[in-house]
């Protein structure tokens, strides 16, 4: 099982993962000035995503709601765990209004999980979607919740804000589970994906994500694939655990570039829509693509050739 601490394989990173951090760009000082002057979070920051170069350049990026401090903690991530300090209802406005300014054709919502609150911060993320419509009708809108501690009123005031894509990340396969993330039910969250699909139209997409490198075995996220087939799961992101501290798991091993073009293999013949896999890649990387090529996103969006 994994356990915190040292990773159990050599520090140096494998060449695949080495990247050359980049001279930030216009585009990246623009939008990080935005963010700042708006109060804002964003999980590219809060997490340490390698990818924030790549997507504040193509003016893409994760907004984070509901403060920066979770009621829960994954054994893998690196936001910071508290009690969260009030409840910003103006948030939402200020998201619509950084969207706005920055001339996203795309933009992705995420939060930190608010077990404080009676609807999980439900009505943020609906809210915010919402707010996002009203200034830019055609933005594309996608959503990555909590589990709302399995509550159906809470889920259901998110989906009837019908963003594109509505996103619930498994992360991990059913054997680590309850290791990974304690304050998560595996087959919890496979029902979260159910109800969202069941509760959207046809036109909007379902979406999760694994993370590798953690002691799970190709059997293992196999079955996981299969898993979130069955609740017709239409994009898959899957992506390299790195550890961020000693104080989180334990790095289990590198997951070379093949093994990913082969869980991609995989995931085109269960039928998924669109799977991005690779080392580097985060859950709300190329989003706007991802939907793309699911079919549930017409416009374009700021890519990176």
């Amino acid at each position: 099982m994994p356990v915190v601490g040292a990773p159990q394989i050599a520090q140096r990173k494998p060449a695949w993962l080495k990247q050359r951090l980049p001279l930030a760009g216009p585009n990246f000082r623009e939008l990080k000035q935005t963010m700042r002057g708006l109060s804002l979070n964003t999980v590219c920051e809060e997490a340490r995503c390698p990818n924030i170069h790549e997507c504040w350049e193509d003016r893409e990026a994760s907004f984070l709601i509901g403060g920066q401090d979770c009621t829960r903690r994954c054994g893998f991530c690196d936001i910071a765990t508290g009690k969260p300090k009030g409840y910003d209802t103006d948030e939402p406005r200020r998201v619509a209004e950084a969207v706005e300014a920055m001339g996203l054709n795309f933009a992705v919502v995420t939060g930190v999980a608010r077990d404080d609150l009676a609807d999980g911060g439900a009505w943020l993320y609906a809210e915010t979607c919402r707010q996002i419509r009203q200034r830019l009708p055609r933005c594309g809108v996608e959503l990555l919740i909590p589990d709302f501690r399995g509550k159906p009123d809470a889920l259901r005031a998110v989906t009837d804000a019908r963003p594109e894509v509505l996103s619930h990340n498994l992360e991990t396969v059913r054997r680590l589970f309850r290791h990974v993330r304690p304050a998560f039910a595996y087959e919890g969250s496979l029902r979260v994906l159910e109800r969202a699909r069941a509760w959207m139209p046809a036109e909007c997409a379902t979406k999760s994500n694994l993370i590798l490198g953690m002691g799970e075995t190709e059997d293992e996220i196999v079955e996981a694939m299969r898993d979130l087939r069955s609740v017709d799961v239409q994009i898959l992101t899957i992506g390299q655990y790195l550890q961020p501290t000693h104080k989180h798991l334990a790095l289990q091993r590198y997951v070379t570039p093949a093994e990913f073009d082969r869980y991609a293999a995989i995931g085109a013949q269960l039928g998924f829509d669109h799977v991005e896999s690779g080392p580097l890649t985060r859950s709300s990387y190329r989003a706007g693509r991802q939907a793309q090529d699911a079919g549930v996103w017409d416009r374009p969006v700021h890519v990176t050739a």
